[in-house]
């Protein structure tokens, strides 16, 4: 009788470990999809900002309202003017030493606060990145609730997109 009762004790407790085990294993599959998501929603915002400012580049007059989706993680898409040599200015110029610590090559488009996503920052080619940081460098524009609408500008003989809030 004893006998039986311990491996019937013994298999249940076997049951539940293997049933922890799985949905441990669950958990963290879908806490790395989810990792994932947030890694691909960035760069497809980045593709879809190329593709829109390459369009408006190629036109000779436009002005865009464009709205893009982004991780709540991340608080400002910064452009940044990073040869200047002088440090921040505007309402945004105590993060541009964290920005510059950031960069390592030829960005000009950061996302902060630092860390918040797998991309750090990246270049986006085609915009007149010294009229964008004119007055604030660096020049940043807030997400709220994981949207980010901004306004592409490209004025009749200039050469270049000019990114506004």
């Amino acid at each position: 009788m004893k006998r039986g009762q311990i491996k019937l004790s013994f298999s249940m407790i076997f049951s539940i470990i293997l049933i922890v085990i799985f949905l441990a294993v669950a958990f963290y599959a879908i806490r790395t999809f989810f990792g994932f998501q947030e890694s691909a929603q960035v760069g497809v915002f980045v593709s879809d900002l190329q593709s829109d400012i390459d369009r408006i580049w190629r036109s000779s007059e436009s002005s865009q309202a464009r709205e893009y989706n982004l991780p709540s993680e991340i608080n400002n898409v910064c452009f940044v003017d990073f040869t200047e040599g002088v440090g921040g200015r505007g309402d945004f110029s105590h993060i541009y030493s964290e920005l510059k610590f950031q960069d390592y090559g030829n960005k000009n488009m950061m996302f902060y606060p630092s860390g918040s996503s797998d991309l750090e920052g990246t270049e986006i080619k085609n915009i007149n990145l010294n009229e964008i940081t004119k007055n604030d460098n660096p020049f940043c524009l807030e997400v709220s609730d994981g949207k980010l609408k901004m306004t592409l500008v490209k004025n009749f003989g200039e050469a270049l997109v000019i990114v506004k809030e």
